[in-house]
């Protein structure tokens, strides 16, 4: 089996012989719709792949079809011109930068339909060659503008940049509406959708797909697909880690599945991870793997978050949609990137609840998280974490707590925030590691945080103070009877309370009770 993992280009993967989910149904519905269209999909989810299939079709490529859905439905295979416009290459460090690949695409274009406009704005020359190209051709263009967004992602903190960015691109893409007579079909994928700050206002006639059901599984990859077409290899990766074939498809779901792009949708797998799972032979988190998503700490770093709150928001349509409130909330880009998902809807409210579609991204993102938060190197985490759940298994808390104690000593951390809500979110993401490995509850309620960590042999109870006493933490969980459900329990229990100073920003005391 040849997996095209990587391999983006419908064209290679076919000539090739690697292996496709036959997507062409969907695709065939969405060019004889016609029309403008905005999809937006998380990083190597297959946008690229769905722009290079629409570009062979818009071509009259019927022999790479062959077999396919489509090629049950279309008849006529009609040849247009495809502009085809990726930004997903450059590296975007200055106006210069965005400029230079525009012009790139339009020399490539100039030099099939006409000379080179030289001397003129960006949107000036696309506007002629667009015309040139339907007086030469005798039929309409198409315009595909893949990851549109990958100027704005890499400005997020830079407001001047952005902005420069939004006025170029504002005036480019607006060309699609302003020559609409000349244009058959229009998509533009990315990450992100910035509506309402300028980027599409000049192009108010785009739909935008991202949350319609009928185009929800246009990329990505479902489970009966994988049972359709690669079950056997399945079967493979099984035998390779001592599972059963169905085991193995309980793993894959809880460790890849889970993306819902409309509220009734199936979960989507993120094919990437799957691939690279199945072409490997071994589960592993490949999708933070390949690439670090650092725009989040710039938005991280611009807004006072609580991040236990992450999966906990409902959140409207309208907010999924649109990063128009990036500077008050980073839910938006979380969702449209692909850190959380759709998990239900509220039909009456029109809300939705969001949550971590899969374990591989719910860990990496807290992996991620953990040295922003955290004042450890980024390679000292997975050490960390496995010496303080060796210590949390062994019924060692005075280890483990002397250990947590020297984590804050240090205060090398690259997003603060005041006090509390800085210790508030590194001791929380310490615990999310720690509930990959033990069972670990966290309770939030009027300002306090408790939490329980259960292993095979011991429970432990966690308060947390912010410059107050450990005795007021011990008392509080007897006050509150945090041990009573554990009363018959044969493991054995400890109480810890914790004091964190917030004039240190260091853990000032702690205690252990043994129950």
């Amino acid at each position: 089996m040849k997996y095209p993992i990587g391999i983006q280009t419908f064209a290679k993967i076919r000539e090739e012989n690697f292996l496709y989910f036959d997507k062409t149904k969907e695709v065939y519905q969405l060019a004889k719709n016609g029309g403008y269209y905005f999809l937006s999909r998380p990083r190597r989810f297959g946008k690229s792949l769905l722009v290079t299939t629409l570009e062979a079709y818009f071509q009259g490529r019927k022999e790479l079809f062959e077999g396919l859905a489509i090629s049950g439905l279309e008849t006529e295979w009609g040849q247009y011109p495809v502009f085809h416009i990726d930004l997903n290459a450059a590296d975007y460090r200055d106006v210069n930068a965005l400029q230079s690949i525009l012009d790139y695409h339009l020399c490539r274009f100039e030099e099939e339909f006409g000379p080179r406009g030289d001397g003129r704005s960006l949107s000036e020359r696309f506007m002629d060659v667009i015309k040139r190209a339907y007086e030469q051709t005798g039929r309409q263009v198409v315009i595909l503008v893949d990851e549109y967004d990958k100027p704005l992602l890499q400005a997020i903190g830079d407001e001047k940049l952005q902005d420069d960015y939004r006025k170029i691109l504002k005036g480019f893409y607006g060309v699609a509406k302003s020559m609409d007579q000349y244009i058959r079909f229009a998509l533009f994928t990315g990450v992100t959708k910035f509506s309402k700050v300028s980027v599409f206002s000049d192009l108010n006639n785009l739909e935008d797909i991202s949350l319609s059901k009928q185009y929800a599984e246009i990329c990505g990859i479902t489970e009966q697909e994988i049972r359709d077409n690669i079950d056997p290899q399945v079967g493979e990766l099984a035998a390779a880690n001592g599972l059963t074939k169905e085991e193995c498809y309980g793993r894959l779901k809880q460790q890849y599945d889970g993306y819902h792009f409309h509220p009734k949708s199936v979960g989507m797998y993120n094919p990437f991870s799957l691939l690279s799972a199945l072409k490997r032979k071994e589960f592993g988190d490949q999708w933070f793997q390949s690439g670090t998503p650092t725009f989040l700490v710039e938005v991280l770093k611009r807004n006072r978050y609580d991040l236990e709150q992450l999966t906990r928001e409902k959140v409207t349509a309208d907010l999924l949609g649109s990063l128009d409130a990036i500077d008050t909330s980073p839910i938006p880009l979380f969702y449209q990137s692909g850190y959380l998902t759709i998990k239900s809807y509220n039909e009456r409210f029109r809300t939705y609840q969001l949550g971590f579609p899969n374990e591989e991204v719910e860990r990496g993102f807290n992996l991620f998280l953990f040295p922003y938060y955290v004042p450890l190197p980024k390679e000292k985490t997975g050490l960390f974490v496995m010496n303080f759940v060796q210590e949390i298994e062994a019924g060692e808390p005075l280890k483990f707590m002397a250990r947590l104690e020297s984590l804050f000593a240090n205060q090398d951390y690259q997003i603060a925030g005041d006090a509390e809500l800085y210790f508030h979110n590194a001791v929380s993401l310490i615990f999310q590691m720690l509930g990959f490995y033990t069972q670990t509850e966290r309770h939030t309620a009027d300002g306090r945080m408790d939490m329980v960590v259960q292993t095979a042999d011991y429970i432990y109870l966690f308060e947390f103070k912010l410059d107050k006493s450990v005795e007021e933490a011990l008392a509080q969980i007897e006050e509150k009877q945090y041990a009573a459900p554990f009363a018959h329990d044969p493991r054995k229990l400890y109480k810890i309370g914790v004091n964190f100073s917030s004039e240190t920003r260091r853990i000032e005391r702690w205690k252990v009770v043994e129950a």
